[in-house]
């Protein structure tokens, strides 16, 4: 069972950029070095333009060529008003594009390269392909008829990051639910829904699930309300091949598992579930993860981030330890 330590960007935070992020949805990519702000492309070393390689998928692209393009705009002292009026836009247009909540449009991407004084043609052909990768469809674009688009972001970003802590307070995290506990929970959801719409969506839950086992996992960090534990859906036998579907999962060298007893009393997530995503490349934030009932939240902006972390902290701090968890798991299975 891993047990993972806050590293160093848990205690002190990271700075954010972006506010409410609402991005799009999905592969290998390539980066670049970004210039220091109040810096003139024309003035920068050719080299520090090299493309660096980097993993992901069109979401995570999308958000970093944005990034990439707010940059070169705000070195060249250009407003989002003047570059909008180039690719015939809006501010607001430019905003979007900027924090990554649309496509590109390749001709848009040439036009702002060239307000902002990138003259070089190897760097706008890497710009371009890049452009042209963020509008890529990642592949659970095929479930767009039972996904809505807030949720086909997170299942995006979800397929970049390096670390997921979450905190669950009603379900079992989406990754670890076996077939038939995703089933019930689908069904509580969409009541109405045929049987093939439900196939359809336990499906999506079941394929994300295959990040756990790949070559290079994310690791996984959750702590979750015994409530959800001893909450039997599906009745008792499934409940009971979820709890020691969740024993073995815990045994896995990159996921920690740890249990908020009723014992505990208050504590400091009492507000509802939430997750937070980290990503190997380092010019993307973390991103706070809330869903509600119709719709989510992406916050990444430095102080909302931080203030989640801190509860995140204090409630692997609060909660049993991943020994502990497992022994409870096991009494909560006897008891049913």
């Amino acid at each position: 069972m891993a047990v993972f330590q806050p590293d160093r960007r848990e205690l002190t935070g990271l700075a954010g950029r972006y506010g409410v992020l609402a991005c799009h949805a999905g592969a290998e990519v390539s980066l670049v070095h970004q210039p220091a702000d109040g810096v003139s492309t024309a003035d920068m070393d050719p080299r520090a333009l090299a493309p660096v390689e980097s993993a992901g998928g069109p979401t995570v692209i999308r958000i970093l060529l944005g990034s990439q393009l707010r940059r070169l705009r705000e070195a060249a002292g250009i407003t989002p008003d003047e570059a909008g009026y180039e690719i015939r836009a809006s501010r607001s247009k430019i905003s979007r594009v900027e924090h990554g909540r649309v496509s590109f449009k390749e001709r848009d991407v040439a036009d702002l390269l060239t307000l902002y004084g990138v003259t070089d043609e190897q760097q706008r052909r890497h710009m371009l392909s890049l452009a042209q990768q963020a509008n890529s469809r990642g592949w659970w674009a095929r479930y767009d008829d039972v996904m809505p688009d807030w949720f086909a972001t997170y299942v995006g970003l979800e397929q970049a990051t390096t670390l997921i802590r979450t905190y669950e307070l009603q379900f079992v995290p989406g990754l670890f639910q076996t077939e038939d506990y995703a089933r019930a929970v689908t069904v509580l959801g969409h009541r109405s829904a045929p049987a093939d719409e439900i196939a359809r969506r336990v499906l999506l839950r079941l394929k994300r699930q295959e990040i756990l086992t790949v070559s290079d996992p994310p690791r996984v960090w959750a702590v979750i309300d015994e409530s959800a534990l001893r909450r039997p859906l599906g009745g008792n036998e499934v409940m009971r091949a979820q709890l020691r579907r969740l024993i073995e999962l815990a045994d896995l060298p990159h996921v920690t598992l740890q249990v908020m007893p009723f014992n505990r009393g208050g504590h400091s997530a009492a507000g509802g579930s939430f997750s937070i995503l980290r990503f190997g490349e380092p010019d993307l934030p973390d991103i706070v993860y809330i869903e509600q009932l119709t719709g989510a939240l992406y916050l990444d902006k430095a102080d909302e981030v931080d203030n989640y972390r801190e509860v995140m902290n204090r409630l692997s701090a609060e909660a049993d330890t991943p020994v502990d968890s497992a022994r409870e798991l096991r009494t909560i299975i006897g008891a049913l």
